[in-house]
């Protein structure tokens, strides 16, 4: 045991003397021309290390370098730099002149992928389409070195990115492991942080890097993301998800390609597969699939309520306005200006303000914002809608033309989606031509204009039963009819159709008919979209529901009664005007009798008589 002891006593001393003397033997800084030479031989990029370079012994052999820098060929800023910069090297190649570097690390470094960084060299020839070999410095085999590099570690670092003139994204405390082997691939580890607008967004990746074909093609297996964002216009809880894809680019048509995406964010999952073909106008092909998607839970949505804003549940962290108002453009979606784009988007189960669509697909085309969608379509209920169209956003508003066909929708969803109070429900279709400037429902009650065939099944209008006002009002001017004994708080319509024309803000119906068992009805009127408030001039006939004098019954449900309702939707009055048409009805009836009267009489002496009252 002494003997063994012994022995691995003498072989730690040979171990950190032959360290020593390495060390003692060969300077670190006789091939710091090297490195240089090496980085502008295979990258033409310049790497500048200020300051001696220096052994580290414990716990791993490293050269130590001080401010360190790498510039593009004619760039006026580095678009890498370090305060220091290590080198952890191996040390048996040392012995034989070869520099083995297991791992190059960066701490507090700030690379900047910015228009100031990039090459600048307008008389540089075209590199050719295939590397063409380059061969070795003399400085290198006069020294005889050989450089060869495992690993690279980032740590505590920052990215500034930049694109033309648009503001600067800072991507902080970014920590990077990259290790490749001999057949030029490589794994990289990620972890990052980007903060902007009040909103933070932190990730981490895991992916798998193949190189072999480098710099005609580079493709990647991001087997691992995850990230988490919360701030402003958030929902409080924020977001976060995984997602995994396989990636590729190729430098000859500059495409990037993606396949196998898979994206969560918070419950829902998205997939699919997508393309850019990169450029001064870039190309975009999106191909995506979800069986659920919840844009309620996403964006923070909640249906308004009559409760106070303090007493209800805040679910979107809000932004100030001025924050806000600083990147606000015209239309808010001028950026479509400066790509094409092709989306395929199909969902299985879609929640959207409230409402529950199945299948919904859309198909929509950009070119340089202007927009056509051959298909946006979908199921709710037991209803479907589509919604073709065309969206132009090249100017400072815009611009929106839709044919929609909608078929046995419930109205009172939708109504409760965009806060309106549902003063109608039912199920709804609509065949139409509508156009107007922008997107909200605030512009849709002022800006939009069109033409549609309207119509509802089994509709109701809540709040006013028109059967009660109707026959209540007859009953309190003569006592031979009376009405039902107990009312609904609706009017109910079995169908109901009309034709309508939006201009201004404003609906106006026309050959409004409707049916139903008790009541029918015909009319037209105007329904204020943006002040919420209705006036409709109806003819009504109450053909049920009545009790008392049987003549007079049959009269009354084959009269039309003149009813007015206007007023705002959440509390609308009426005009009634029972008593002159029924004072009318029974003057009418009188007059019929006594003319029969005078008719079987004709030879009477009062039948003149009769016929001065008539006639008075």
């Amino acid at each position: 045991m002494r003997r063994l002891l012994t022995t691995l006593v003498i072989l730690l001393v040979v171990i950190i003397a032959g360290m020593t003397s390495l060390v003692f033997l060969i300077n670190p800084n006789d091939f710091r021309q090297y490195m240089v030479e090496r980085v502008e031989m295979k990258s033409g990029y310049q790497l500048a290390i200020n300051g001696s370079l220096r052994w580290h012994v414990w716990p791993q052999l490293s050269i130590i370098a001080g401010q360190t820098s790498v510039t593009a060929p004619g760039a006026k800023v580095p678009v890498v730099s370090a305060e220091n910069m290590r080198l952890d090297v191996k040390l048996w190649p040392l012995l034989s002149h070869q520099l083995a570097v297991k791992q190059v690390l960066l701490k507090n470094a700030v690379i900047r992928l910015t228009p100031e960084t990039e090459e600048n060299q307008p008389d540089a020839p075209v590199a050719p389409s295939t590397p063409t070999p380059v061969a070795p410095a003399a400085s290198e085999l006069e020294a005889g070195w050989k450089f060869d590099l495992d690993k690279i570690s980032v740590a505590d670092s920052l990215l500034i990115w930049q694109r033309g003139d648009d503001e600067q994204i800072n991507v902080r405390d970014i920590n990077l492991e990259m290790e490749k082997n001999d057949n030029r691939q490589a794994t990289i580890q990620l972890s990052s942080r980007i903060n902007r607008d009040q909103r933070d967004l932190s990730f981490t990746m895991k992916a798998e890097l193949d190189m072999q074909h480098y710099p005609q093609a580079v493709s990647a297996n991001i087997s691992k993301f995850t990230y988490q964002l919360s701030g402003a216009d958030i929902p409080v809880k924020g977001l976060q998800g995984n997602g995994s894809m396989q990636a590729s680019y190729q430098r000859d048509n500059n495409l990037v390609t993606l396949n196998q995406l898979a994206l969560t964010a918070n419950d829902n999952q998205i997939s699919g597969t997508a393309t850019a073909k990169l450029g001064e106008r870039a190309d975009y092909q999106l191909n995506l699939n979800a069986n659920k998607l919840d844009l309620d839970a996403l964006t923070g949505w909640q249906p308004k309520t009559d409760e106070p804003a303090s007493q209800t549940a805040q679910s979107v962290t809000s932004a100030p306005v001025i924050a806000r108002d600083v990147d606000e453009q015209p239309n808010g979606l001028n950026n479509l200006q400066t790509f094409n784009a092709t989306l395929a988007l199909k969902v299985a189960d879609l929640t959207y303000r409230g409402m529950k669509i199945q299948n919904l697909a859309l198909n929509a085309v950009n070119q340089q914002g202007k927009i056509s969608l051959p298909a946006l379509s979908g199921n709710m209920g037991a209803g479907h809608f589509s919604l073709p169209g065309t969206v132009d956003v090249t100017g400072n508003k815009i611009h929106v033309h839709l044919t929609p066909d909608v078929n046995s929708i419930e109205l009172g969803d939708f109504l409760a989606a965009y806060g309106l109070p549902k003063v109608l429900t039912g199920s709804f279709s609509m065949q139409g031509d509508v156009s107007g400037e922008g997107l909200s429902a605030a512009d849709f009650a002022r800006r939009w204009q069109g033409d549609g065939q309207l119509s509802m099944d089994n509709a109701r209008l809540n709040g006013l039963n028109i059967q009660q006002l109707i026959q209540q009002a007859v009953s309190r001017n003569t006592s031979n009819v009376q009405g039902l004994e107990k009312y609904e708080h609706y009017s109910q319509i079995d169908t109901l159709k009309a034709q309508g024309h939006l201009a201004g803000g404003t609906l106006t119906l026309s050959n409004l008919e409707g049916q139903s068992p008790m009541v029918s009805g015909k009319g037209d009127g105007t329904i204020d979209m943006s002040n919420q408030k209705v006036d409709m001039n109806l003819l009504i006939r109450v053909t049920g529901g009545w009790k008392g004098d049987s003549n007079l019954i049959n009269t009354l449900k084959t009269t039309d009664i003149p009813l007015r309702v206007y007023g705002p939707w959440a509390q609308m009055g009426y005009q009634l005007q029972v008593d002159q048409i029924l004072r009318r009805t029974l003057e009418q009836s009188a007059r019929s009798a006594i003319q029969n009267w005078a008719d079987k009489r004709k030879d009477s002496k009062e039948k003149g008589d009769v016929e001065k009252l008539l006639n008075k």
